[in-house]
This record gives C-alpha cells, structure tokens and sequence, in this order.
C-alpha cells in the first residue's frame, strides 16, 4: 500500500546522502518533496501541513546543523513525525474488570467487519481468551450465516439467535448476548453491528441503540483503507455520531495509496489499534506505529518478523536443528529437516511478505513480488516422492532416481538435480553459520572467504607477474622460478644462501 510513497520518500533522501552540511535551500527542497509525496499519498491537507512545518522546524534547528550525519538526522525527524502522525505508541484493548469485555464493531457496509470479528475472535483466541460473536447485522443478506461460517474456521464460539436477512431485533440480540457468554463462560464478547453504503440517521442509531444496551468496553470503527480521504471524512460522522475509541484498518494489503492509515489517528484524534493486512484469518494483528513508520522509511520491520517465528517455531525444535548442523559439517541434517522448516517458513505467511519486513528490500521489491509461492510447493513435492533412505542420504540419488521422483513430482530431471545441488549448498552454508564460521563466500567476516589481507593476498596473485611473449625470455623466467622453488623446499631464502637464520650461542654447543 505505501509503495509509492516510500519510493517518493527513498529518492528524496537519496539526495540529500553525502552532504556534510545542509543548507536552508537543502531543508526547504527536502520539505517540498516530502510534502508532494504525502499528498499523492492522499494524505489529508490538514495533516501534511502540520507533518512538514514540524520537519521543517527541527530540520531548521541544532539536532541537525550540529549532527555528524545531517542526512540520517532528517531521516530520524521524518520517522519519529510519521509516527506521532500515526498514533504514537501502540494502544492496547482494555479489558473489563468483570469478565466479559465487550467490543463492539461499527463502520460501513463492505468495510469488511463480518471478516474482521472472526479475525480479530482468533487473535484474541491465541491471546488465551475465550471470545463470542454475536450477529447483530440482521439486514444485510446472509450477514449471520456469513459471521456462523467466519466464527467455524477460526474455531470461536457464535451467538446466533435470528436468522436475519430482515428478521430480528439486533438491538436484543446485543443485550442477551452479555448474559449468554457469562453463563457459557466467555470472557469476550465481539458484537459484529450493520453497516450501511453510507452515512445515515437509521445507521446512527442502530449503532447508538446498540452502543447503549451492551456499555461496551471498547467501540472500534473498522474502516477499509483502500477508500482513501472518505474514510477520514466517514470516521468523523461515526466519531461526531456514536463515538468510537479506536479504528482498525482494513485491507491493508490493497493497491491503494495508504493516505487514510496516515491521517484518520490524526483528524479523529482515536489511535489506530489493529491492521489487516491479508485475505487470511491469521493476517490480522495489533498496529504499531513505529514498525509502520520503519515499513514505510524501508527500514524494515524486524520486531513483526521476530514475533511471527517465535509464533511458528518452537525453542525446542530450533535447538533440535541448530545441533544437527552443528555436527559432522552439517550431515545429520536430512532433506526431511530441510523440509519440516520450509512448512514452518510457509506457516508464518507469504515469502514475499515475509522478505518485505527486512530493511532495504524496497530497493529489489520487483524481484520481491516476482516470487512464486508456487515454487515451495513444488519443491515439498520433489522430497516427498523420494524414498525415506532418499531423504536420510541424497548422495545416492543417481540418474534412475532422479527420473523416478521427477515422475512421481511432475517436474523435469533438471530440477531434482537442481533441488538435491542446492540443498547440499545450503547445509553447508548453514553449518558453517552454526559452528560459528559466519557466512562463506564473503571476504572480510570470518568464514566468509577470511579477513581483509587474505582477500589482499588473493589479489596480488591475480594480479602476479604476466609471462614474457618471447620464447627465450619466458624459458629463462621459468628456469628462475624452477630455482626459486627448490631453494624453498630446502629452506633456504630466495638468494641461494641461508644468511638469516643463526642458532643462539648456547644452543651451539649442542651441535658440536
């Protein structure tokens, strides 16, 4: 979503890179371009203006004229500005002090709340809470059925009285609902309400009914990102008409320009509270500030990153793998390893998002979204048609083999011997990284092709003395070098006598 503006932003600093000083002309370049960029993000007016006079007056003051790096001190300014701009520090819900907390959805019709209750009921799940949806959408078609199938496959519990599409008080349904999860002992209850194709006096006071009837703990207005300004303009009537405490953002992986994330916290003055950011009931989580603004600098995302694998992998199970590299140069490490931890990789999301969450990836995001998920799964393929002696030893995957799987995957010979040559490349990378040797192939870092005078060394001999073009100048040359080796292999210098090396005085009478 914020592509454009995070490449609007990168070739902006780009420019300013390099220079020891900046000027006022530098600042007030800097603040055009940032500010042009904002707004083709359709970032609201009011809030590009507050944003760039506050960059301006840092930028204009003794945190940069007196830094070391003035360029990276900007880029600091952009970061903390943008995530003032986002809400600041990541709000938490609050739960009641006497179980169940109650949250209420409101927003409009397509911003995707019905989706969002199951998404959000399966976060909390994981969080170790027992949540309740309760269908209160009884007009729209299918809304309550919709919310019953959302509810099933995140494995939570649903509160369906009426069969809606017309039928029903969901104001009641909202009331007895609070009864019903203390008796069945939920300590959460997630009221998905109806919405509307826009602002009206029914929405409002449905909204408002319902509001009264439940108290609820938290109002959260689910808002779709994709729909630009209106979105600012549609939480005001909802803030101005019911209140609401916090916003989600949905549809955070759309092709929209991103200006609602970056100006509803600030026009409403409700800080944004969760993201979705997939189709999937697991891409949904709570919004931070800091990692967004860090995503949108192309500074990566690292903390996401690190939750999502402690999610995933197991302590146990990593330290199972790490000592399997670690031994006999990596050996016990078996395709069938190698396969266990591609489906836990899969299990954390796309690789292509994954990748996009470390730092610098937007300079190669075309290559980023070029990768075919399909590739992991043709790869599982490939080991799962092999024998289990296949997947212990590899080595013994000759050519018949090699057809025999290529015919049980469904892939060409080529690529069972592509797969079997890289996993081999990668165990011994990897081992070499668990024993501590560092990445190899990389001069200059330990194990990785050694220090900076090994990868001197290595130049100078590219670089050694080219062999004469005349025949009887390049004989002599050889017979010099011939004479040079022997006179090494015997120890004794390039001179042909042994002029440096003497035995200390009491090591003499030793010899005599």
């Amino acid at each position: 979503m914020f592509d454009t503006l995070s490449d609007r932003l990168a070739a902006t600093f780009k420019s300013l890179r390099g220079k020891g000083r900046l000027s006022p002309e530098d600042i007030d370049a800097t603040a055009r371009e940032i500010r042009i960029a904002l707004l083709e993000a359709d970032v609201a007016l009011p809030v590009v203006r507050a944003f760039i006079a506050k960059v301006k007056e840092r930028a204009a003051g003794a945190e940069v004229s007196q830094a070391l790096n003035p360029a990276q001190q900007v880029i600091k300014i952009v970061n903390e500005e943008l995530i003032g701009i986002l809400g600041g520090e990541t709000r938490v819900l609050r739960f009641a002090k006497q179980p169940p907390t109650v949250i209420m959805l409101a927003g409009l019709q397509g911003a995707g709340k019905t989706t969002l209750a199951g998404k959000l009921g399966l976060w909390l799940k994981g969080q170790g809470h027992t949540p309740l949806l309760v269908a209160c959408d009884l007009q729209r078609p299918n809304a309550v059925t919709q919310l019953s199938v959302v509810a099933d496959r995140a494995g939570v519990s649903v509160y369906a009285p009426e069969p809606g599409n017309g039928v029903g008080d969901p104001v009641k349904v909202a009331k007895d609902s609070v009864e019903y999860a203390r008796t069945k002992q939920h300590d959460v209850v997630i009221v998905d309400t109806a919405g509307r194709l826009g602002i009206d006096e029914e929405l409002m006071k449905q909204a408002a009914d319902i509001r009264d009837a439940v108290s609820p703990d938290e109002v959260l207005f689910v808002v779709d990102a994709m729909i630009g300004q209106d979105a600012v303009n549609t939480a005001e009537a909802f803030r101005d008409g019911v209140g609401f405490d916090g916003v989600v953002l949905s549809k955070l992986d759309g092709d929209a320009r991103g200006g609602a994330a970056l100006s509803i916290a600030h026009v409403t003055g409700k800080q944004i509270m969760f993201a979705s950011n997939g189709e999937k009931l697991d891409e949904f989580d709570a919004f931070h500030p800091d990692r967004m603004a860090s995503r949108i600098l192309d500074m990566g995302d690292l903390l996401t990153l690190i939750e999502q694998a402690e999610k995933t992998f197991s302590q146990a199970e990593a330290e199972k793998m790490a000592s399997k590299l670690a031994s006999s140069k990596g050996k016990d490490f078996t395709l069938d390893d190698f396969l266990a931890q591609m489906e836990q990789v899969r299990k954390m999301g796309s690789i292509s998002k994954l990748l996009g969450m470390l730092p610098g990836m937007g300079q190669i995001k075309d290559q980023i979204n070029s990768i075919n998920e399909k590739d992991v799964d043709r790869t599982a393929a490939i080991i799962k048609s092999m024998t289990p002696g296949e997947r212990q030893d590899p080595v013994i995957i000759n050519g018949s083999r090699r057809a025999r799987i290529a015919r049980g995957s469904g892939v060409e010979v080529s690529a069972v011997k592509n797969l079997v040559e890289r996993f081999f490349d990668a165990r011994k990378m990897m081992s070499k990284m668990a024993q501590g040797g560092g990445m190899p192939g990389m001069p200059g870092i330990p194990g990785m092709g050694g220090g900076p005078g090994r990868a001197k060394k290595k130049t100078k001999q590219a670089k050694g003395k080219q062999r004469s073009g005349n025949p009887m100048k390049r004989k002599a040359e050889e017979q010099a070098a011939l004479a040079r080796r022997e006179e090494a292999a015997n120890g004794l210098p390039a001179g042909g006598q042994d002029k440096s090396f003497e035995l200390p005085d009491e090591f003499k009478k030793f010899m005599s």
